[in-house]
């Protein structure tokens, strides 16, 4: 199968609402191919149709262990049918090259979505799993998020893009999450907690 030239940010087609597919084809299932080995060949865990300039609701992702055997999931027309919970997700992206950053997620999401040959399932992802947090960012990719609209430090974000010379944070795409973010705050341990865990972890160890 073909390697796909994934889009940058800052590319038109990463902004554009997806739409659903109709037709499991035989061209559709072409691109399902170029997308998993594109992936692969990027070391990416996941990756949108849309990264690859097509904007229809197809994703894939793989979650396995480098010694493991390749076990893609594939998602045509994903919906995403429940989320609960919030955590701090330290994430990057193909489209983003090198670039990391804190954003806010779910720490659970159920999703139901097409396979490879059309057949129906649901996919549960649970404790902030990283399926649970690829899920989201790939589910994302297809109404025109990105994963810096999620962002928890928005100067931080803004410095990291500016070093590697992508275009600007898009402050006016920025999504309010003020539960998500009041919930990751009461679940982080204070500066005084994590020393008392060190400490305590740590006083035998003379």
């Amino acid at each position: 199968m073909a390697i796909l030239k994934i889009k940058k940010y800052g590319e038109n087609v990463l902004r554009q609402k997806s739409k659903e597919v109709t037709k499991i084809s035989k061209k559709i299932q072409v691109l399902i191919e170029n997308l998993v080995d594109t992936m692969y060949h990027n070391n990416g865990v996941g990756l949108a149709a849309p990264q690859v300039g097509e904007n229809v609701r197809i994703f894939v992702i793989d979650v396995t262990e480098p010694n493991e055997a390749p076990d893609p999931i594939i998602f045509i027309n994903p919906k995403i049918i429940k989320k609960e919970g919030a955590i701090n997700s330290y994430e990057g992206c193909l489209s983003f090259p090198q670039m990391y950053t804190n954003v806010r997620r779910y720490e659970s999401v159920k999703v139901k979505a097409l396979n490879f040959n059309g057949k129906p399932f649901v996919i549960e992802a649970r404790d902030g799993s990283l399926l649970a947090r690829a899920i989201q960012h790939e589910f994302d990719h297809l109404d025109g998020i990105l994963f810096v609209d999620h962002t928890r430090n928005v100067i931080e974000t803004s410095m990291l893009l500016d070093k590697y010379n992508l275009p600007k944070l898009e402050e006016e795409r920025l999504i309010q999450e003020d539960e998500l973010e009041q919930e990751i705050l009461e679940r982080t341990p204070s500066d005084k907690e994590i020393a008392e865990k060190h400490l305590k972890e740590g006083k035998n160890d003379n």
